[in-house]
């Protein structure tokens, strides 16, 4: 087996040093066991002083191997030694995606039972959001709000056409019109914190929950004593301008009757005012407002009628479970919708349309309306879908590095990755009624692109990119 055949590369985690062995036991019960006809020699070793699994993944007809060692720590650190130049490519970018998938699901499950507090410097003390409530505000309101007021305005219009008539189709769009104008300050509100050069910094702990401590933990600590163990953390530290460290959170923590251990905290200090900052640079934009929400759904948003008065949001989840480079290639993304006014661009396309289907159509569709509403909807999503495709690509081409934000996709759509492998879920994710192109059609487009290359024309060749992909998914 060469040496100059190895390649290495490594995979951030929030997972602390108590989980290392559970990680490595979850690689083998989930993925190596239930496959057990692929792989061969699988033993556990040290590497560095840290625990490791080595593996060898038979290729087919065994003309070829690949030799894997992952070895864990901070960040994760795994190497891929072809016996041959015979192992393709494409075998050594799915044991890849794979391992990272696999570590994906991993964290998942650790978040499970994992406690995280965040403050914002100089800031209330907010408790944590749920995840799934949170979620659907913001996928459909923050997320998306254009393309959701779209279905919005449909049925809204209903109700209005019986009291007013016609008029009701230009009330729906001037209403839709006033969101847009007004889009920063409504995400600005349903935010927990601004972010600004005068309180720029985030800071995260995160406690993952003894055995012990997972039976009687709800029934224990009620939302307003975890808020009050919470503040006490924060006066300790960050109120006398001292960092978040495990010593004084043990002690807080010990006090309430948690009795954690080192091993099983870590912290994590965010200067985000900061990324946004260095990510406007790339575009020569002016800083727009900054909002947080305190949530672990891993996500972010652009909105605003203009760079000067938009505004990016960025969730406390999207924080913990990105690296820095990731996070900023993730902000380069939403800059290019502020950049190139996206939102101006939907509205015109949206509400141009439902003007034309209420006041010319109308009268030609009442027969088969609902067909209609299906197709339109349908192609409006798909067009739309070269809106993300071009944010993706001007972020590459102006962060610099495209693979880092094929990276942060694949951490952050890991479910959306596996599922899509079925031929039949890659067609219909083309046609779903979702503004984003499929995972797997985005993150190969990063990964083909080369590190500073140029393209003339990002949104014609992002619309062209997305109908190849889609003709391509049948």
């Amino acid at each position: 087996m060469s040496e100059s055949l190895a390649f290495s590369f490594s995979i951030e985690t929030e997972v602390t040093p108590a989980y290392y062995e559970e990680f490595l036991n979850y690689i083998y019960q989930k993925y190596l066991q239930p496959q057990s006809e692929l792989f061969a020699n699988i033993e556990r070793i040290f590497a560095g002083g840290q625990p490791a699994l080595s593996f060898t993944f038979v290729g087919q007809d065994a003309k070829w191997t690949i030799g894997v060692i992952i070895r864990t720590g901070k960040p994760i650190q795994v190497t891929m030694k072809p016996s041959t130049t015979d192992a393709p490519q494409s075998a050594l970018d799915r044991l890849k995606e794979d391992l990272i998938i696999v570590l994906q699901f991993f964290e998942e499950h650790v978040r499970r039972s994992t406690l995280y507090f965040a403050w914002v410097q100089g800031r209330a003390v907010v408790p944590e959001r749920s995840p799934l409530r949170r979620a659907r505000i913001i996928e459909r309101v923050l997320f998306g709000n254009i393309l959701f007021l779209y279905v919005l305005m449909i049925a809204i219009s209903i109700i209005l056409f019986l009291s007013i008539g016609f008029y009701a189709a230009i009330v729906i769009v001037a209403f839709q019109f006033l969101t847009v104008i007004f889009s920063d300050k409504l995400i600005g509100a349903m935010s927990d914190w601004p972010i600004s050069a005068d309180n720029p910094t985030v800071h995260i702990l995160q406690y993952h929950l003894s055995s012990q401590d997972q039976v009687s933990f709800a029934a224990k600590y009620s939302k307003e004593k975890l808020l009050q163990m919470k503040k006490e953390i924060y006066d300790k530290t960050i109120a006398v301008g001292k960092p978040i460290e495990c010593t004084t959170a043990s002690d807080v923590m010990s006090k309430y009757g948690l009795e954690c251990s080192p091993e099983n905290m870590s912290t994590k200090t965010i200067n985000a005012y900061e990324l946004v900052q260095k990510t406007t640079q790339k575009y020569n934009l002016p800083t727009p407002k900054i909002a947080l929400s305190n949530t672990m759904v891993p996500n972010a948003a652009a909105s605003g009628p203009s760079p000067k008065h938009g505004i990016i949001l960025l969730t406390t989840g999207l924080l913990v479970q990105l690296d820095q480079d990731e996070i900023l290639a993730v902000l380069g993304h939403e800059l290019s919708h502020l950049n190139s006014r996206d939102q101006f661009a939907l509205f015109g396309l949206v509400g141009s349309e439902y003007l034309f289907q209420i006041l010319v159509l109308s009268p030609y569709i009442q027969g088969f309306g609902f067909i209609y509403l299906i197709l339109i909807l349908g192609l409006t999503y798909f067009v739309a879908k070269f809106f993300e495709a071009r944010a993706d690509l001007d972020s590459a081409i102006k962060m610099g590095n495209p693979k880092v934000l094929a990276g942060a996709l694949r951490k952050i759509g890991f479910r959306r990755l596996q599922y899509e492998r079925s031929p039949t879920t890659k067609v219909s994710d083309w046609i779903t009624w979702d503004p984003h192109p499929p995972i797997y059609f985005r993150v190969q487009r990063l990964e083909k692109l080369e590190t500073g290359q140029q393209v003339k024309h990002p949104f014609i060749q992002s619309a062209k990119d997305c109908i190849r992909g889609f003709f391509s998914a049948f």
